[in-house]
């Protein structure tokens, strides 16, 4: 993963920071007056001002992603025997494939969610049995149900099935026949070489998804950037713009390293709309910018015309023909330099000091 780089969230809190010291230091000068009086404390104007204005604010921030095709996952051997069998490293291989073979059978690759955990024969029942049968239906096995029970016409479209496959037709599932992802895989490591043993526990390989996504590791604290089905937009290495979405969000914890403690993060995976948009793009870094918070007709001023009052909060100093006067406000949402301000006779068009 590459490191991540501050985004632009950073840059408005240190900007607000920045604008309190600022504030703190005006203070003693202007001797404001108790918070959300209107008194007027001076008649000469600000060197320079600015305008509350009516805006759209949006909440961004950038981080560096790693564009490539997601987790990898490991498969181990659950049959006894012998590899004589194992894919390419780059290979895809979809539903009904064979993902290696022991003693020269095939072990085969199901769609679901559910890591098979038991033999599956007549007389079984459960989320197990129905995620299988739904493979088989879509494999274009007949003459069963559906359901949560392996039955007998179950037991027969199986030994169909084992048939084809070239295994004995016993009409039972043995553990370790079969290996279920969520979708179409791509190798992506191999960790056996053919004639290794295929023993239970022993690591054969790893595989991705097929599918070419960036993943970003987000601080717990950014949180917030982190919503799935959320739009985004990816900046590939040749600078050109890519639309996606969030379509996971997971929390991993990164063991202690060292001195280091462990730390949590939200690990993020994207995907473009046009799936063929990261064609050719492979463990590179990519700038994905997030958008957190969207306000639309708000009242905003920059972040620099704020001044931290001596009782608490924030004020500005509203500009009035030759006078000027600071108003106490609310702080409401920060992004690219301006925050949302409210208060008494705070107004589109109202002018401001800025603290020079």
């Amino acid at each position: 993963m590459s490191r991540r780089r501050r985004g632009r969230a950073g840059t408005v809190v240190a900007a607000a920071a920045a604008a309190a010291a600022v504030g703190a230091a005006a203070a003693a000068g202007f001797g404001l007056p108790e918070r959300g009086s209107n008194a007027r404390t001076r008649s000469q104007t600000p060197a320079k001002t600015a305008q509350v204005t009516k805006q759209t604010l949006v909440d961004t921030q950038a981080e560096d992603g790693e564009l490539g095709h997601g987790d990898t996952k490991t498969v181990v051997g659950k049959l006894p025997g012998t590899v004589t069998e194992l894919p390419a490293v780059g290979a895809s291989l979809q539903r009904g494939q064979s993902v290696y073979r022991v003693d020269n059978t095939p072990v085969v690759l199901l769609y679901g969610t559910l890591p098979a955990y038991r033999t599956l024969a007549p007389g079984v029942k459960g989320a197990d049995v129905k995620q299988f049968e739904q493979n088989l239906a879509a494999l274009g096995y007949t003459g069963f149900t559906v359901d949560e029970e392996y039955s007998s016409s179950t037991a027969a479209a199986v030994r169909k099935w084992q048939g084809d496959l070239g295994l004995t037709k016993t009409g039972t599932v043995d553990l370790g026949r079969v290996l279920y992802a969520s979708g179409p895989v791509r190798v992506d490591e191999r960790k056996a070489a053919v004639g290794d043993p295929g023993g239970p526990g022993a690591p054969l390989l790893t595989y991705t998804g097929t599918a070419s996504v960036v993943t970003v590791e987000l601080d717990a604290a950014d949180q917030r950037m982190a919503k799935s089905g959320t739009a985004v937009t990816v900046k590939l290495p040749d600078g050109k713009n890519v639309p996606g979405k969030i379509s996971q969000v997971e929390t991993v914890i990164k063991p202690a390293q060292g001195n280091n403690a462990a730390v949590t993060k939200i690990q993020v995976t994207i995907v473009p709309d046009d799936p063929q948009a990261f064609a050719g793009l492979d463990q590179v870094t990519a700038e994905v910018m997030f958008t957190a918070d969207r306000k639309e007709n708000v009242l905003a001023v920059p972040v620099a015309a704020l001044l931290a009052l001596a009782e608490g909060g924030y004020g500005l100093q509203v500009v009035d023909g030759a006078t000027t006067r600071i108003v106490a406000v609310q702080l409401g949402m920060f992004a690219a330099g301006k925050v949302e301000v409210s208060g008494d006779g705070i107004t589109d068009g109202t002018v401001v000091g800025m603290p020079s």
